[in-house]
C-alpha cells in the first residue's frame, strides 16, 4: 500500500478513534403526558432538550394515562408532538396505549387493533421521529418477524440501543382477560422479543461495543425475581437479561418506566450467590406526577461507560 494511503488511513482511524473517545449525550423520557398540565407543556420539555445538542431522545412508552381514551386522535396529537421534536426521537410502546385499551374508560379497545394502530402511526420506515434523521434498524425486516417494527436498534458513541415491546400490566400475558394467561399475543411477542435480544447481545460482542443500553416500558420486578418469585410476564426476560449480562464484558443497562420512581440503581442479583450483577445498572425514568428527563452520556473510553443525570423540570414562571 502507497504511504499517502496509509496515511489516509491512519488519519481516518484517528478521527473514529476521537469520536469514539467523545461520546455522546441523549436524554431519557418516559410516562408522560398523563395530565393536561403534562400534554400542554411537553413540547417545551422538548424544546429544552433540543436546546441541549444532544444526539438522540427516548420515550420508553406510557404516552397518556391509564384511564384515559385510547383514541386515533390522542395517539395521532402525541406522534405529531414527537415529529415535531427537533430532535430525533425513539418511542417504546407502553401498557397505557395498547395493552390496557380493553378498558371501560379506555374506550373498551382490543388491544391488538391498537398496537397495529400504534405500528403504522409510530414506526413507519426505518428512521427516528423528529426533524432531524437517525436511522434504526428493525426486527421487522426479518421475515419470520415482520409484524415487530417497534423492536429497533441502532449504534452510538461505541455503544449499541435496543427497544422491545415489553410493556407494563404483566407485559400483556392475560390479554383482556383478568387470567388465564398466557395468551397467544404474549407469546409470540415474547418469542420476538427473545431473538431480538439474544441478537443484540450477539451484534455487540461481534462489533466489540463497549456497552448495550436496552430499553423497555415495564417495571418487570427485580425485587420479586431475586427472591424466587417472578411475575409470569417477565420471568423469561429477566432470565434471559441476566444470562446475557454475565456473559457480556461491558456494562449492560436496561432503562424502564412503569412504576413512576425515578432511580438509578443495580438491582440484578445471581439467583444462586444473590450478589448483584456488578456490570447492570437499571435507569427509571420520570414518571406523573414527576415532570422531567434524565441526561444521558456514553463514552466508550469511559469505564463507566454510560452515565446519567436526572434533571427535574418545571413550567418558566410567567412574566410580571
Amino acid at each position: 500500500m502507497k504511504p499517502k494511503s496509509l496515511f489516509l488511513l491512519g488519519l481516518l482511524a484517528g478521527v473514529i478513534a476521537v469520536a469514539s473517545a467523545q461520546g455522546v449525550s441523549f436524554g431519557l423520557i418516559g410516562d408522560m403526558p398523563y395530565s393536561d398540565w403534562e400534554r400542554q407543556h411537553l413540547p417545551e420539555l422538548l424544546a429544552d432538550m433540543d436546546r441541549e445538542e444532544l444526539a438522540f431522545v427516548v420515550h420508553d412508552g406510557d404516552i397518556k394515562s391509564g384511564g384515559s381514551v385510547c383514541s386515533d386522535a390522542v395517539l395521532r396529537d402525541i406522534r405529531d408532538v414527537f415529529q415535531a421534536s427537533k430532535t430525533p426521537l425513539v418511542y417504546v410502546p407502553g401498557d397505557n396505549e395498547w395493552t390496557d385499551c380493553h378498558r371501560k374508560s379506555n374506550g373498551r379497545y382490543d388491544p391488538v387493533e391498537r398496537l397495529q394502530k400504534l405500528r403504522q402511526l409510530f414506526f413507519a420506515g426505518d428512521k427516528a421521529l423528529g426533524q432531524r434523521t437517525l436511522h434504526l434498524e428493525r426486527q421487522s425486516r426479518d421475515p419470520a418477524f415482520a409484524s415487530y417494527r417497534e423492536n429497533v436498534r441502532w449504534e452510538a458513541g461505541g455503544a449499541l440501543f435496543v427497544g422491545l415491546n415489553l410493556p407494563g400490566s404483566e407485559n400483556g400475558f392475560h390479554g383482556s382477560t383478568k387470567g388465564g394467561g398466557p395468551v397467544p399475543e404474549f407469546l409470540q411477542r415474547s418469542a420476538a422479543n427473545r431473538v431480538w435480544l439474544a441478537q443484540a447481545f450477539a451484534h455487540a460482542r461481534a462489533r466489540q461495543l463497549a456497552g448495550i443500553l436496552i430499553v423497555i416500558q415495564a417495571n418487570p420486578g427485580f425485587d420479586a425475581a431475586n427472591q424466587g418469585r417472578p411475575k409470569p410476564g417477565y420471568a423469561a426476560f429477566l432470565t434471559q437479561l441476566r444470562e446475557e449480562t454475565q456473559a457480556f464484558a461491558g456494562p449492560v443497562v436496561l432503562v424502564h418506566g412503569d412504576s413512576h420512581w425515578q432511580r438509578i440503581d443495580q438491582p440484578l442479583r445471581d439467583p444462586v450467590s444473590q450478589q448483584v450483577i456488578s456490570n447492570f445498572t437499571r435507569v427509571e425514568t420520570f414518571g406523573y406526577p414527576f415532570f422531567g428527563w434524565v441526561k444521558a452520556s456514553v463514552v466508550a473510553g469511559d469505564p463507566q461507560v454510560f452515565r446519567f443525570t436526572p434533571r427535574p423540570w418545571h413550567a418558566p414562571a410567567a412574566p410580571p
